[in-house]
């Protein structure tokens, strides 16, 4: 809350209608020994106005850096309308309770969100949105182990391309149930396909990022036709800004990629310090009743009115837990709904420039920075807005150095793929010019001691 309305009166008053004297009455259900008497390192109270001062000259303090860091969550321009709709009242504060379809407003804008990822996925259902990326991801795996009826394994092939984070949070995720994670090899920064070859059918799903983790893409028509050839579901993983101008997994391969998910923080979601942020999830119809989560439908009332409601909640508050395919019980509402109005104000064209501008704005920053000596391209594949870039020497220090002259100039990929070398990660998206380019390449010569 933006302050903190009750008065000492207040709480007195409160304090005396339940019949406790004292805020210490009130909690002495609380072992002595658990309790602080004091925050020592915080100080003295400050009125509105000072603590206003105080935090704008810290933030003031972080400065202005100019960012090229993505590794999962991007630096995107945000219209102003998108958060000015979504903290309106009638926004901000409403969920979907219980008796849901008393919340025709709430419901009518989340079958939107469903709608624009289905269409922009080229997939048929989306569910009411998940937690983030990741646990979308894991998400993902339990939906195809279930519903895969054709291979009855517990293990899902994943690309070493696809979002370290994403892995680690999966296999924590599915290791309690018995399902592993089984890493395709590396060629080239893309999935080895030669390896892929060489495997056994004996996997529940094949999960691919498109674009991958290190900036490059992936073949996923011959790895999609691959895993519906070996019985297997395929989950793509994918970034909603790159749907604007690659192929949807609706359309990968003969078939489709059966699965859909990823983080939804690209539409118009600020990086707010890491969150909160979005993860969603669209399928195929063959596969929707193992769809974790919620799904709002549109349908008719007796009069014939359009009206919205709760559908497929296959959650544990509605059946027996053991058949429940998630214990997902909310929706991040707020960020879904800025999603929604975000993708509603910028349409299929708005979406296609900023991707358009991503692309080209990356390959304007890998121009400039290969050109200098001790820089060169790590892969010999296509990029979309990230791109890998493998230096002479070690990141970390160079990361620093940049960092002290006002560049966040990517993200270090040594600790997660040693293989790969001094290898730096590098993004642009639409927020990064002609400017900010120069800016960086002119800092990274400093930095390299050379000439720009």
């Amino acid at each position: 809350m933006p302050f903190i309305p009750h008065t000492d009166d207040d709480v007195t008053a409160m304090l005396a209608a339940i019949g406790v004297t004292s805020l210490d009455k009130l909690f002495e259900e609380i072992p002595a020994e658990l309790r602080i008497a004091g925050l020592d390192a915080v100080g003295p109270a400050l009125s509105e106005a000072e603590i206003s001062r105080l935090m704008q000259r810290r933030a003031r303090a972080d400065g202005e850096p100019l960012c090229f860091i993505g590794a999962g969550a991007y630096d995107h321009y945000v219209p102003a309308a998108v958060w000015d709709i979504a903290t309106r009242g009638e926004f901000y504060s409403a969920y979907t309770p219980y008796q849901a379809e008393a919340s025709q407003g709430t419901l009518q804008v989340i079958y939107e969100f469903q709608t624009m990822l289905a269409s922009l996925t080229g997939l048929d259902v989306s569910n009411a949105s998940l937690y983030d990326g990741a646990t979308a991801f894991a998400e993902a795996c339990l939906m195809a182990v279930r519903a895969n009826r054709r291979n009855k394994s517990r293990k899902i092939l994943v690309a070493r391309s696809l979002s370290p984070v994403y892995r680690e949070v999966a296999a924590g995720m599915l290791k309690g149930q018995g399902i592993t994670l089984v890493e395709l090899p590396l060629q080239d920064g893309c999935c080895d396909l030669a390896a892929l070859q060489s495997l056994g059918g004996d996997y529940a799903a094949v999960a691919v990022q498109q674009p991958s983790f290190l900036g490059t893409l992936e073949q996923v028509d011959h790895i999609t036709d691959w895993a519906h050839a070996n019985n297997a579901l395929m989950i793509g993983v994918v970034n909603p800004t790159s749907l604007a101008l690659l192929k949807p997994p609706g359309q990968w391969g003969s078939n489709g990629a059966d699965i859909a998910c990823g983080e939804g923080q690209p539409l118009g979601v600020p990086l707010s310090a890491g969150g909160p942020y979005i993860g969603f999830m669209v399928c195929a119809a063959a596969v929707v009743r193992q769809m974790p989560g919620r799904i709002v439908g549109r349908t008719v009332d007796i009069d014939g009115k359009p009206g919205f409601t709760l559908t497929l909640q296959a959650r544990e508050q509605h059946i027996r837990r053991s058949r429940a395919t998630s214990n997902i019980c909310t929706n991040q509402g707020l960020v879904a709904t800025a999603a929604t109005i975000y993708m509603a104000l910028m349409g299929a064209t708005g979406l296609r420039e900023v991707a358009r501008s991503c692309n080209a704005n990356t390959g304007s920053l890998v121009a400039a920075l290969t050109a200098l000596p001790g820089v060169a391209p790590a892969f010999g594949q296509p990029y979309f807005h990230e791109a890998a870039l493998r230096l002479d020497r070690p990141v970390g220090p160079v990361l620093d150095a940049l960092s002290k002259q006002g560049v966040l100039g990517g993200f270090d990929l040594s600790r997660d793929y040693p293989e790969l070398g001094h290898t730096l990660l590098v993004c642009a998206t639409e927020t990064r010019g002609t400017e900010d380019i120069k800016a960086y390449a002119s800092v990274m010569s400093d930095v390299f001691g050379v000439a720009a």
